[in-house]
């Protein structure tokens, strides 16, 4: 079986996993990224499965995968929209810190220490699959997106974030959050591995994905907050595409 997975990427998040619940720890950027994060997958879920967000359980009946699922960032508020959800991620100690929190939040949530790859050969399938800042740290991003289209079901919805690859990306998401403002670890992000929005399309294209969305994650730093843009991609940004029926 081959593996998309960079050991030396997995070793950086290893390295951090008890921090993934601290609000003002290692992870402080994801937790103030993640309603903005929540916004847009919930919006693009509902407007393809026709639900009502306004609901209890407006995910009841849909099975989503969280790859890359951390500590269980995405995969709790999912569960807690009714959704049966698998959490997936490639660095083993990130698996019972996710576990712990969940069973102390009273959610049901499968999570696995294991890989797309492997998912998609065992034959596991999807409604949607949730993709979010992994793809720019894959050894070979075009195997790993094909193995995410392989996991959703005909008609299932991909949703993928990333980081643009440009010098405000440079600027921004390593010298600003990793030696300015020291939101991350020294090295958490290559530069020369971040992907453009217009090769992530075509990066999907080739692994069977139909593109239907894309908008930026932007930070404002007077109000101290992020919020999606239509236009502005020039640093974070999310994608959402189609598997083909």
């Amino acid at each position: 079986m081959t593996t998309t997975v960079d050991a030396s990427e997995i070793a950086k998040f290893e390295a951090m996993a008890a921090e993934w619940w601290d609000p003002h720890g290692k992870f402080k950027p994801l937790h103030m990224m993640n309603p903005v994060r929540l916004d847009y997958i919930t919006s693009q879920i509902a407007a393809e499965f026709d639900r009502d967000l306004t609901g209890a359980q407006p995910f009841a009946g849909l099975r989503i995968m969280d790859i890359g699922c951390g500590g269980g960032l995405l995969s709790e508020p999912m569960a807690r929209l009714g959704a049966d959800v698998v959490g997936v991620d490639a660095a083993e100690r990130n698996i019972p810190v996710a576990q712990t929190h969940a069973a102390q939040s009273g959610l049901q949530i499968d999570y696995r220490h294991t890989t797309a790859e492997a998912m998609a050969e065992a034959g596991e399938r999807f409604d949607v699959v949730l993709n979010m800042e992994v793809v720019e740290h894959v050894a070979d991003p075009l195997a790993y997106l094909t193995a995410c289209r392989q996991l959703l079901k005909p008609g299932g919805l991909h949703i993928c974030s990333t980081i643009n690859r440009n010098p405000k990306s440079f600027a921004v998401a390593i010298v600003g959050a990793e030696y300015v403002m020291r939101w991350l670890p020294k090295g958490t992000h290559e530069w020369a591995k971040f992907i453009t929005p217009d090769e992530l399309y075509e990066l999907m294209r080739q692994a069977g994905l139909e593109p239907v969305d894309r908008k930026g994650f932007v930070f404002n730093p007077i109000s101290w907050a992020w919020s999606v843009s239509d236009r502005d991609l020039s640093v974070n940004y999310v994608t959402a595409a189609l598997n083909p029926v």
